[in-house]
């Protein structure tokens, strides 16, 4: 039977990356790649054939600005239920964390979905406040709640993003030059294969859709890799098995129906135009920053600044590989992370530091 973790098809799909002789630089941005990547020792494998991978802002919560993470501890500190993924619960700000916050008795709860939220939401005498993070993955099921009407103590911090225009600004920012892209797996289910097609035709960046185990990887960065030495420039697939031309029609007009288009920050960048996901009026009743803009306001007024040292911007950028910052494994660790890449999952940082510090 045929196996994503295959050794042998591994070891043909290098020899044909290597008789390509490369020198190329590509990235990807997802933080399931980079983890797949660095696990089973790819990187330092295409490192040798000449591929230099790039990690670039595909971890939702790393790119979460230090403004998201005061504004989910102001609601906390105001005595508001907190429901968020547990990757957000150990990322720093100025004052603090949502683990100092529950550490001082807010009531802080970790969720697996935004159903579970819901449901505690029904459960307590309380108001709950969903943190909405992350990019076309999970937006579609945020929107997908606030359709169905959640009980009224429910709303909505949305800290939600989408991909495709993030990408277009990087590209045309030339401060990384890059030979092609591996697009993300879950959020290409969403977005489908078509939504980066401006990329090839209007920046003449090659492009493929990967997924996740190792097999997957490495075909793509064979397929990326065959496309630049052919000088092509086009959106191939290698992920059929999940990933269409058009994606998930429902969860995109569920998106459409809840959120709007706005200009947002993510750490690392400037203000990305058009790149976050707003709350429409019609659905503001579950908007925590129409809810509780008394509370929230003051943090607005406020500017908050990246810690001290950290370079998790640069990693984002795609412009340092975290071993490179000089506080990492020092005195940035998953015990006691300085910035937001040493604390989630999909972050270069904790990734790097948990298989190959």
């Amino acid at each position: 039977m045929f196996e994503l973790r295959d050794k042998e098809m591994a070891s043909k799909i290098m020899g044909k990356l290597r008789s390509l002789d490369l020198d190329i630089k590509i990235m990807h941005v997802c933080g399931t790649h980079q983890d797949t990547l660095v696990r089973f020792g790819l990187i330092d494998m295409l490192t040798e054939a000449g591929v230099n991978v790039r990690q670039g802002p595909g971890c939702p919560v790393c790119v979460t600005t230090p403004m998201e993470i005061e504004e989910s501890l102001a609601l906390a500190r105001a005595g508001k239920t907190v429901a968020i993924y547990g990757d957000m619960l150990k990322v720093p700000s100025e004052t603090g964390s949502l683990l100092t916050v529950k550490s001082e008795g807010g009531d802080v709860r970790l969720v697996y979905s935004i159903a579970d939220a819901v449901e505690l939401a029904k459960n307590i005498d309380n108001d709950m406040v969903f943190i909405g993070v992350g990019f076309e993955t999970t937006a579609p099921s945020t929107a997908s709640t606030l359709l169905s009407k959640p009980p009224d103590n429910f709303s909505v911090l949305s800290c939600h993003r989408t991909i495709p225009d993030a990408l277009r600004i990087l590209v045309e920012s030339g401060k990384v030059e890059l030979n092609g892209l591996i697009e993300p797996g879950h959020v290409s289910v969403i977005t489908g294969s078509n939504m980066y097609e401006f990329l090839s035709r209007d920046y003449g960046i090659p492009q493929v859709i990967a997924g996740f185990e190792p097999l997957d990887m490495l075909m793509g960065i064979y397929m990326l890799a065959r496309q630049i030495k052919k000088g092509e420039a086009k959106v191939e697939n290698s992920y059929t098995r999940a990933v269409t031309p058009e994606g998930n029609i429902k969860a995109q007009e569920a998106m459409a129906k809840v959120f709007e288009p706005c200009d947002v920050k993510w750490r690392g960048f400037p203000v990305l135009p058009g790149t976050g996901l707003r709350i429409r009026s019609e659905y503001e009743n579950w908007d925590a920053r129409v809810r509780y803009k008394d509370i929230l306001e003051p943090i607005w007024q406020k500017e908050f600044e990246e810690p001290a040292g950290c370079k998790c911007g640069d990693v984002l950028r795609g412009e340092l590989d975290p071993a490179d910052c000089p506080l990492f494994g020092t005195k940035c660790t998953p015990t006691n992370p300085i910035g937001p890449c040493m604390v989630s999952a999909e972050g270069g940082c904790t990734i790097e530091y948990k298989y190959r510090r």
